[in-house]
């Protein structure tokens, strides 16, 4: 009887550390429609999170989705890459259903200092000034058409340091951080990266 309580009581401990959230994932119209999930994982949070990429300072596309996530999967920041930027907001609660707004607009930026190089057609030895919380600099490589470009420009930390399996089968880039001005020349040193972005990057790429 003993065993049985204690199972009973595991079972539904397990289940109240689980939120109910509401889940908005983007179709092929860029819009979504709320659905009450339950986390598949204990200790996740409700968050909405926002991307909005932006080309010669106009916004190009913005994508907003709504779903569970794990406390370090709550990022703000942003990658520049001087013609083209993307910025990730991102807001996280820990109660039932608190999710029901999309992540916060992000505010404008201003030069904070730092500097990398950044690339214009083939020649990446201009200077990029960087913007907010962008204290890295970041080398890209993306394929399309049977071409391959190169990227460079500045990053956020957390958006350098932070690796995520959310969308690991999506179309891919070679991407690199590192820290300290103009460190983005043809050597840089491997960091993990936010890998949502990477369709972005090929997003930016093609446009």
């Amino acid at each position: 009887m003993h065993l049985l309580t204690l199972i009973c009581g595991i079972v539904l401990l397990s289940k109240a550390h689980t939120l109910r959230c509401y889940e908005c994932l983007p179709g092929a119209s860029g819009t979504c429609q709320d659905k009450a999930i339950e986390c598949p994982l204990p200790g996740q949070q409700c968050a909405a999170l926002r991307l909005t990429s932006y080309a010669g300072g106009s916004k190009l596309a913005e994508v907003n989705t709504k779903s569970c996530a794990l406390a370090q999967e709550c990022v703000d920041g942003s990658i520049n890459f001087g013609i083209s930027k993307t910025v990730i907001s991102s807001k996280c609660c820990n109660s039932e259903l608190c999710n029901n707004q999309f992540a916060p607009v992000p505010s404008k930026s201003i030069p904070n200092g730092k500097k990398c190089f950044q690339c214009n057609g083939k020649d990446c030895t201009g200077t990029l000034n960087c913007e907010g919380t962008e204290d890295h600099c970041i080398s890209a490589k993306v394929t399309t058409g049977g071409e391959s470009i190169t990227l460079k420009g500045c990053a956020s930390k957390l958006v350098c340091s932070h690796e995520s399996t959310t969308m690991a089968g999506a179309a891919g880039a070679e991407l690199s951080c590192c820290q300290g001005n103009y460190c983005n020349s043809a050597s840089s040193t491997s960091a993990g990266l936010l890998l949502l972005v990477a369709p972005l990057v090929s997003l930016v790429a093609l446009s």
